[in-house]
């Protein structure tokens, strides 16, 4: 039997109080997850964390051991509740320390801003021996250190430092996918799907109810590594569709 591939996969702490209140919506998830698997890595699992430095410590020890890397966003700014490195740090048992070469480059994009004042030089501070990932936006670097990354809380910043990782984290095959739309309710087709599943063990299906139109219906989203495996279980999923007389809709509905 051939040997399964290997499955790379991460966690996300999402990090900041504002996100558990709800004032800030979180946007991170879904980019975090979409370049993941573009890089062949799955996201494995999501938390959020308030800005309480043991909550960030327990979560980052506990899932950085059971996943091949770890993302955090949020909590690296200038401010006193920006307490992610502080907390990275403690968890890994090392010092916090001035970048060098974080200085560096926030000394030159403060230089027509005002100066590098106390507050924006906390954007300088890393878990001793962590290296910078690159900002292209404000300067204030994002951090690696060993199989964590630090990113931005924004959006738009924690994008370019993605960007910036690109190609440069070992991931394994692309996770392939899928789609079958069928008018349905998910209850009748609960047996088949378990069925269609167990029968193709390199493949996963998710099952997304909806109602529409007036009727019920449901998006099978049929999941692989392996492009063979995938439309296999995809043309088996159709036959028994049709078997039940509930033809089904490729590319979902």
């Amino acid at each position: 039997m051939a040997e399964s591939p290997r499955i790379y996969t991460a966690a996300l702490i999402v990090i900041g109080d504002e996100i558990l209140s709800g004032r800030t919506h979180d946007k991170n998830i879904a980019q975090v997850a979409g370049w993941l698997g573009i890089q062949g890595i799955r996201l494995a699992e999501v938390r959020v964390v308030a800005d309480v430095t043991a909550a960030i410590v327990e979560a980052v020890n506990t899932l950085r051991a059971r996943n091949d890397y770890l993302f955090t966003t949020g909590g690296i700014g200038p401010t006193h509740d920006d307490i992610t490195v502080d907390a990275v740090a403690e968890a890994f048992g090392v010092s916090v320390i001035v970048h060098p070469e974080a200085r560096a480059i926030l000394e030159g994009y403060y230089e027509s801003r005002g100066g590098l004042n106390d507050a924006r030089l906390r954007m300088a501070r890393v878990p001793e021996g962590a290296e910078l990932i690159p900002n292209r936006y404000t300067g204030a670097p994002g951090i690696r250190f060993a199989n964590v990354f630090l990113m931005a809380g924004v959006p738009h910043i924690t994008a370019g430092m993605l960007d910036a990782l690109s190609g440069t984290l070992e991931g394994g095959a692309p996770l392939l996918a899928e789609t079958v739309g069928c008018w349905v309710q998910e209850s009748e087709v609960a047996d088949l799907l378990r069925a269609t599943e167990k029968d193709h063990p390199n493949c996963q299906i998710g099952s997304y109810p909806f109602w529409r139109e007036g009727k019920s219906g449901a998006n099978f989203v049929i999941r692989s590594v392996g492009a063979d495996d995938l439309a296999a279980c995809t043309r088996a999923l159709i036959a028994g569709l049709e078997a039940m007389e509930r033809p089904a809709i490729a590319g979902g509905i």
